[in-house]
């Protein structure tokens, strides 16, 4: 990505193996994701181009000598931040803040997941291999989901802790509020408000579980549901756009005693707390990047079993040099999420 809107496919040195604990993966399946959408939409211009994704399914190609888990030809999910995941902060499963990982798309020895072939540092902690799965299976679009999307939806109910019987309303209709919607349901919600106003999204939002859909937007919407709740809102509230007025959408639904649950990446610094937005009514605030990896063992069998079918967010198929019209194909909204073929 050369700047807003600029997004360029080009030929680059192979990556290679650096350090012993490294793996090199070709890729099966990429995507685009919404958070990409923030620097496509607003990046400043650069001369030397930022290799840009962050959610890849592949075969491993080469392992370093250290690598012990994973090997050549095996089907790998390659969690969107690398780990160790053997430290403290791991082992508490919050992969995402490892001190010894980071975060793929920079520029540097470890580039993006939106191309050819990946090295992936810390291949013991980072990867996990799928068994049984060839590079044919209609399965790949779920398994590509577990690399991010599906897994960031979980994570945010997971951190609201959504138990049986509770109200949940999902703020957002893309791709993360629509996986939030279904690991919700998974997780026992009784009833789940879909706040958004794209038909075709909220229709698979309401197939994966949501009982209600709210298209209005700010005070009108807060209504909306709170009308719906008998004027006490959702003991559960799930922020997954990341902008100011989804957020004070968030607290204006919530219940007394309730949890807001933010997944949307932050477009913003200053955040209301004080006692109008959430301590005058005893309101936890919750959510973050999501440690993919701390997930995916469980994760994996639903997928192979069919209990969850998260791949259906993808809409549109696009080759790896084709992959700007996916680009602009979600930012134009003609596209929930786009999938990359290799």
């Amino acid at each position: 990505m050369y700047g807003a809107g600029d997004v360029c496919v080009e030929t680059r040195p192979d990556p290679t193996i650096l350090e012993p604990t490294d793996a090199i993966v070709r890729a099966v399946r990429a995507c685009v994701c919404s958070s990409d959408l923030h620097p496509y939409r607003s990046m400043g211009r650069t001369d030397e181009g930022v290799p840009i994704g962050h959610e890849l399914l592949g075969v491993v190609e080469e392992a370093g000598s250290a690598v012990t888990t994973v090997r050549p030809g095996d089907l790998v999910i390659a969690p969107f931040a690398w780990s160790d995941n053997t430290c403290d902060v791991c082992r508490d499963g919050f992969q995402t803040a490892c001190p010894h990982g980071g975060f793929y798309g920079n520029p540097g020895d470890v580039g993006g997941q939106q191309a050819e072939l990946a090295r992936i540092p810390l291949a013991d902690g980072s990867l996990v291999a799928v068994p049984d799965v060839d590079e044919s299976s209609p399965l790949l679009p779920s398994l590509l989901t577990l690399s991010d999307v599906y897994l960031t939806g979980y994570h945010t109910a997971h951190m609201a802790r959504v138990s049986p019987g509770q109200t949940v309303a999902v703020v957002g209709d893309g791709a993360v509020g629509l996986s939030a919607v279904l690991a919700a349901r998974q997780m026992g919600a009784e009833r789940i408000i879909l706040m958004g106003r794209h038909e075709a999204r909220t229709d698979l939002g309401r197939e994966w579980g949501a009982t209600d859909v709210v298209a209005e937007r700010g005070a009108e919407g807060v209504q909306r549901v709170l009308d719906l709740t008998d004027g006490l809102g959702s003991h559960v509230v799930v922020e997954a756009v990341g902008h100011l007025p989804a957020y004070e959408q968030s607290y204006g639904v919530v219940r007394a005693g309730g949890v807001i649950s933010r997944v949307g990446v932050p477009q913003y610094d200053d955040a209301p707390v004080g006692f109008a937005s959430l301590f005058g009514r005893n309101i936890t605030l919750t959510g973050g990047p999501d440690p993919v990896r701390a997930y995916l063992e469980d994760a994996i069998p639903q997928v192979l079993s069919g209990a969850i079918d998260p791949g259906r967010v993808f809409d549109k198929a696009v080759a790896l040099d084709d992959i700007a019209d996916g680009y602009a194909a979600m930012d134009r909204r003609e596209s929930l999420k786009t999938i990359v073929t290799f």
